[in-house]
């Protein structure tokens, strides 16, 4: 049965755009199955110390948890272990706030096991100036004074500190070795020369439904298929699949896991491993969606947090998607550049692979090359450096038909035939 909740919004210098978030803060809890029967929002110039909100609003959102027969309420600021102690004791019912809400979210989606570790990391390391917020008078108790003679209290916080910090410790120390593996794999990939593709954008905005789409058109079941569902952050961990066009061409695709406003520090920290495969790709598809009345900050949203884990020099192309669901006139508005797609009803996805082609493989070419027998050894460094589409053994020496990067081309110039 689905909890019953308010949620609650301060908004600071009356800001334009804090509707926007209010509301995504709705379809926040909603993926946590919290029904939000109630808005509340104070337009503020400080925050209150204590509460957060000011006492006023505070008498109102004790009234309404009461009237409404509230469960949970969830603040879209995030809070001191300290206010949301106050607020309880004031109102009654369980207060959390934003960054509690999508560790939650993210907690359930966890499906591998580095995804489950990040999600702890990020939740123990909020949870840590809490820890001591939540227990600032366990100090006062059992009379200690000073560092020598400390009271049974202090003791306590002390050991959960430790504790805390240990268990972060050997989380993220699992993580690393978890992250080599993935640097294994990659450096595998790389091995391959095929160009890497990773699909960002903002959470729901379709990057698994056109991964889907790409999967079975080019590759007729030799790939599974990504797990994609119409809600918040269904996926958490990174999928890379080969992409197999009809010429004989391939790159890898990446699907990844989506951005939010306000995405919790801790978790952009925890996910920058996972992260990583955005910063080393040839391309990023922004994935928009260009059904929500609040795209346009979400792209925002989207080039921020690229920015922040250090992709923003990757050269990307935006793919508006969910065409299906708006009309001409909104279409024709849109300002930016990009390619206009429904991954769902299979449009516009041959224009979104002419572009891709387009630009990842603007620097390629085919070409020939003849390695004379003595210089055989040459060929494991050629297979390295380029893809070789098809090798034949002369009288004199092997024929090579390669396709690779006009460098390496050049690099092998006094081989290639002419």
């Amino acid at each position: 049965m689905n909890k019953r909740g308010i949620i609650v919004g301060l908004n600071k210098d009356n800001q334009v755009d804090y509707t926007e978030s209010m509301v995504e803060l709705e379809n926040l809890c909603e993926a946590c199955d919290i029904q939000v029967v109630a808005h509340m929002v104070q337009n503020a110039k400080k925050i209150n110390a204590k509460y957060y909100i000011g006492s006023g609003k505070l008498e109102e959102l004790a009234y309404l948890r009461a009237v409404q027969e509230i469960d949970i309420v969830v603040f879209n600021n995030e809070l001191s272990a300290s206010q949301i102690k106050n607020i309880e004791d004031e109102i009654g019912c369980r207060v959390i706030d934003r960054t509690v809400l999508i560790l939650d979210i993210f907690g359930e989606r966890a499906k591998t096991r580095e995804a489950k570790l990040q999600v702890e990391v990020a939740s123990l390391e909020y949870a840590l100036p809490r820890l001591i917020g939540a227990n600032e008078n366990l100090g006062r108790q059992g009379g200690g004074v000073g560092t020598k003679n400390k009271g049974a209290g202090e003791k306590k916080l002390e050991l959960d500190r430790r504790q805390v910090e240990e268990k972060i410790a050997a989380l993220n120390k699992e993580l690393e070795k978890l992250k080599g593996q993935r640097t294994t794999q990659r450096n595998k990939r790389r091995k391959s020369h095929l160009p890497t593709v990773a699909l960002v954008g903002y959470t729901n905005a379709g990057k698994s439904t056109i991964m889907n789409r790409l999967v079975s058109q080019f590759n007729k079941g030799e790939e599974k298929l990504v797990f994609e569902k119409n809600m918040l952050f269904a996926t958490l961990e990174t999928s890379v699949r080969s992409i197999k066009l009809p010429d004989h061409r391939a790159f890898l695709l990446s699907d990844t896991v989506g951005f939010v406003s306000n995405l919790p520090h801790h978790l952009v920290k925890a996910f920058r491993s996972t992260l990583e495969e955005v910063c080393e790709a040839d391309l990023l598809i922004h994935v928009v969606d260009l059904s929500s009345p609040h795209y346009k900050k979400q792209i925002e949203v989207t080039n921020e947090t690229l920015k922040q884990i250090g992709a923003e020099h990757v050269p990307m192309i935006y793919v508006y998607n969910k065409v299906d669901l708006i009309d001409e006139l909104e279409m024709d508005s849109i300002e930016q550049e990009g390619i206009k797609i429904s991954a769902k009803q299979n449009r516009g996805m041959e224009a979104l692979i002419e572009t891709i082609c387009e630009e990842i493989f603007a620097e390629y070419i085919k070409t020939q090359l003849f390695i004379p027998y003595k210089d055989l050894n040459l060929i494991s460094k050629i297979n390295e450096d380029c893809m070789v589409k098809g090798q034949a053994y002369k009288e004199e020496g092997v024929v090579l038909d390669i396709e690779c990067m006009t460098t390496y081309a050049d690099k092998y110039r006094d081989y290639t035939r002419v």
